[in-house]
């Protein structure tokens, strides 16, 4: 518990750890490090006198990014630490990329101050309609990241537009429909964001085929983009705009079950019938938080 303190406290490059410890073995101290938000990055070397396989096996589990068996050669064991160490950088780099879109996004949603707090909502009604629908980690992780970054195309769409208080014109509905496509473009680049560009292009198509930009129908939506959907229209619906009112739990309730085999997929439908109550409780706690403004 000493050394995660110690690790936790202090910007290391990288931990070196036996795997026979007292209290806490390398394996354990290994899988805490990797679960922890703030040293997910760092890598860990496991060093030890085993040579099963199974042990191998077992520190690949639990995260390690290397593992020695004693003795070992001091030359390739620094050449391999240089390496991991490099690898870090590397990962530190991306994960600082990552962190500039998610504000760029924030700042888009900051723009329209009547969407409130949707990003941060989306974020917990998509963590909580994945973890019951059992998908896993991947799909889960993508799905919370593509509740912040799902409209970052919307940068390039002018304010006139984003903000008119009224419907859109044809010409302006074309600029609007594009920010999937913006989104997706702008995302590309980055690694660790690959799992959410489906979801950030496809989250405003409709199930019978009737949705933009690429007019996909059914299962040919990518599955995680369905379920992007249907939480976005959700709060779309609890919002007030300028050119509609804020519905009701009840009332957005009824017309998510409704457009089930027209703008959604009707399996998602069911399932949002059992969680829709925590949807609700998430909408309106986020509300509160922000003063009753959305």
């Amino acid at each position: 518990m000493d050394a995660l303190q110690v690790i936790g406290d202090t910007p290391f490059d990288m931990v070196i750890s036996d795997v026979r410890m007292p209290q806490m073995d390398g394996f354990e101290l290994c899988r805490r490090i990797k679960e922890n938000r703030e040293t997910s990055l760092l890598p860990v070397v496991l060093v030890t006198a085993l040579g099963r396989k199974e042990d191998r096996v077992r520190g690949i589990e639990n995260g390690c990014d290397d593992f020695f068996t004693k003795p070992f050669d001091r030359l390739e064991l620094q050449a391999r630490i240089s390496s991991l160490g490099r690898l870090k950088r590397y990962n530190e780099d991306l994960e600082h990329a990552e962190e500039v879109l998610k504000a760029l996004a924030y700042s888009v949603e900051a723009r329209d101050v009547t969407t409130g707090d949707h990003c941060q909502r989306l974020v917990e009604m998509g963590t909580l309609f994945a973890n019951y629908l059992e998908l896993d980690q991947k799909d889960i992780e993508g799905i919370s990241k593509a509740g912040i970054l799902h409209d970052i195309g919307k940068i390039s769409v002018p304010d006139a537009v984003l903000l008119k208080p009224g419907p859109l014109n044809d010409e302006e509905w074309e600029i609007m429909k594009a920010h999937p496509v913006k989104g997706e473009a702008l995302l590309k680049p980055l690694r660790t964001v690959q799992k959410v560009l489906p979801i950030v292009r496809h989250h405003h198509e409709r199930w019978d085929g009737r949705g933009y930009p690429d007019g996909l129908a059914e299962e040919e939506i990518p599955f995680c983009a369905r379920v992007m959907a249907l939480i976005d229209v959700y709060d779309a619906l609890r919002i007030k705009r300028p050119y509609k009112p804020a519905l009701s739990h009840q009332e957005a309730s009824k017309i998510i079950i409704g457009g089930a085999g027209q703008h959604f997929d009707p399996e998602l439908v069911k399932a949002f019938t059992a969680v829709e109550s925590g949807f609700a409780e998430i909408h309106d706690r986020r509300k509160r938080t922000k003063g009753g403004k959305n």
